[in-house]
């Protein structure tokens, strides 16, 4: 393969920006036509600079990176514009000249590190194949500075990991490979797009803060690509702000932060949690845990237990922890991966019995409940899952989708259950004309109402939520919060809120057990563990909630100047 070197700017060229992008253009065809995605638009990027391309889904966003390294997707299509790389037009290059260009000149870190690396191919070799394409290394010299790679990117033990699979290796650690891989060549721009959307919080800010520290070493231009009004808030130097296809406004970070010109912009921000740290629900008062005799969960010395090896070992997957949840609250569960959390609620919701402990649901115990009585108790406890594009049958109607657990739980006449789906739907605010399409009809925002619809129609006193906004964009995020809490104030209902987005948690919850390693760490108000938390994991945890450079914005939650 050819290697193509566009290099970097010296002597008078050095003024030159790494990154032009003029007029650009992108259209995507369909069996209606054509579409235009990306109109028109014009940024720069300089050397050592991060610029972050910030706006919600169908913004223009992705398709604006991709068309970048010159790999839009399958319909999509460069209409006009250039793309200059250290001042040569790469727009409209053929694939074949691309290839020379990418990892050498322009890098891509992608979003999900569990698709992005090969299964099949140990982790040495992955990051070794980069300088081979090149032409730079080859053989046991490409390998030994693979080895060295992932040393600069903080990955311990980094001969062992070049020996292993990416199937053994954390989210994390996956994320720090691609980024070796992005570095190999010292490219001139590095694009990062959603690098840490499904990264723990703290893991979050160890991969932007090696980004960061990484650019300060070889002077590489950033374009961050991210929904994360927080991390943009945080990292980055300067911010375009994205809304179909169009710059709605663009310019240092701060002074956009601090005085947005446009109304998009602006409920953008009011929306970011992580950029209203002071702001929490105006009802969370008349919660306040101290206000309630009536506990309608009750845990107990909960522990659980798993056997491994199938020689009588066993893994402690939560150790010891008590928490109470009065009725018609919030309570948080809250900690990175592998702290217990999904333990905790499988646990909570009756899916498995406890090793030890006790586990009381509105005055049930979990460890007597048989037959039909466990079945009819799960009417009264409902999950909300964190994808709604995973966690809805494609093949059903939304009607079918909402009805079905009526048909499991609760026989009775078909008009009932019509009318019982349609007022569930009318419930989380969607029309009744939904009811007849199928999930891909439907945005990420509806489908998760549909899912909160579906856990509604049994009419259930608990809702637990796992992860239930972390996958959508900040103001459909706070659409669906603003549901939750107009459904809690409206039913009653109590929330189980599983989350590691902290931001979140601290605006919706009203109190919150903390979990290390199983161990429960911290419990409390929100308000008490947030400003004093008693552990350090908790620290830690608060210090990487993203955004609290500008911890607090001029704006009201409707996204209006005060």
């Amino acid at each position: 393969m050819t290697v193509i070197s566009l290099g970097r700017p010296h002597g008078a060229a050095s003024s030159l920006p790494v990154l032009q992008v003029s007029g650009l253009t992108i259209s995507y065809g369909d069996r209606n036509g054509r579409r235009t995605a990306v109109h028109g638009i014009d940024f720069t990027i300089a050397a050592g600079e991060a610029v972050a391309l910030v706006g919600e889904s169908g913004s223009g966003k992705s398709s604006t990176a991709q068309a970048i390294i010159g790999l839009l997707p399958d319909g999509g299509q460069l209409e006009a514009g250039q793309i200059s790389l250290s001042g040569k037009d790469v727009a409209g290059w053929p694939q074949r000249r691309l290839d020379g260009i990418r990892g050498a000149v322009v890098s891509l870190v992608p979003q999900d590190p569990g698709n992005s690396l090969n299964p099949v191919k140990t982790i040495g070799k992955q990051v070794a194949e980069i300088l081979a394409i090149h032409g730079k290394a080859s053989g046991p010299v490409a390998y030994a500075q693979a080895i060295e790679l992932l040393e600069r990117v903080g990955l311990d033990q980094p001969r062992l990991r070049s020996t292993q699979y990416p199937h053994e290796l954390s989210g994390g650690m996956k994320q720090r490979v691609l980024i070796a891989i992005a570095i190999a060549l010292k490219p001139a721009l590095i694009i990062a797009d959603e690098p840490t959307s499904a990264l723990d919080v703290t893991v979050q800010k160890r991969i932007l803060d090696l980004i960061d520290e990484l650019r300060r070493a070889y002077g590489t231009a950033v374009l961050l690509v991210t929904h994360d009004l927080g991390v943009a808030a945080d990292r980055a130097d300067r911010l375009i702000v994205l809304q179909h296809g169009r710059i709605q406004e663009q310019g240092r970070t701060a002074e956009v932060l601090k005085n947005p010109q446009s109304a998009y912009t602006r409920r953008l921000l009011a929306d970011a949690p992580s950029l209203n740290a002071g702001q929490q629900r105006v009802h969370a008062a008349a919660h306040a845990p101290e206000a309630r005799a009536d506990d309608i969960i009750i845990v107990e010395n909960l522990v659980q237990d798993f056997g491994i090896g199938g020689r009588g070992n066993s893994f402690r997957a939560v150790d010891d922890i008590s928490f109470r949840v009065p009725r018609g609250t919030t309570h948080a569960i809250v900690g990175e991966s592998g702290s217990g959390k999904t333990t905790t609620i499988r646990t909570l919701s009756a899916f498995q019995k406890p090793t030890s402990g006790r586990v009381v649901v509105d005055g049930l115990d979990l460890s007597s409940l048989r037959g039909e009585t466990l079945r009819l108790f799960r009417k009264k406890i409902q999950l909300v899952y964190q994808n709604p594009f995973s966690s809805l049958d494609p093949r059903q109607t939304i009607s079918r989708i909402v009805e079905e657990p009526l048909l499991n739980f609760d026989p009775m006449p078909r008009a009932r259950r019509v009318e019982k789906v349609a007022a569930s739907i009318e419930t989380v605010g969607l029309p009744l004309d939904v009811l007849q399409r199928r999930p891909h009809a439907l945005s990420g925002g509806q489908r998760q109402r549909v899912a909160i619809a579906r856990a509604l129609v049994l009419d259930p006193q608990i809702l637990v939520l796992d992860e239930a906004v972390s996958a959508l964009d900040v103001t459909v995020q706070a659409q669906i919060l603003a549901l939750l809490d107009r459904l809690q104030r409206e039913l009653g209902l109590t929330y189980v809120f599983v989350s590691h987005d902290l931001a979140v948690v601290r605006q919706i919850s009203d109190t919150v057990s903390v979990l290390n390693a199983g161990k429960l760490v911290d419990s409390g108000s929100v308000e008490a563990v947030f400003g004093q938390p008693q552990s350090t994991y908790t620290r830690d945890l608060i210090d990487a909630i993203p955004g609290k450079t500008y911890p607090r914005l001029s704006l009201t939650p409707a996204g209006t100047t005060l």
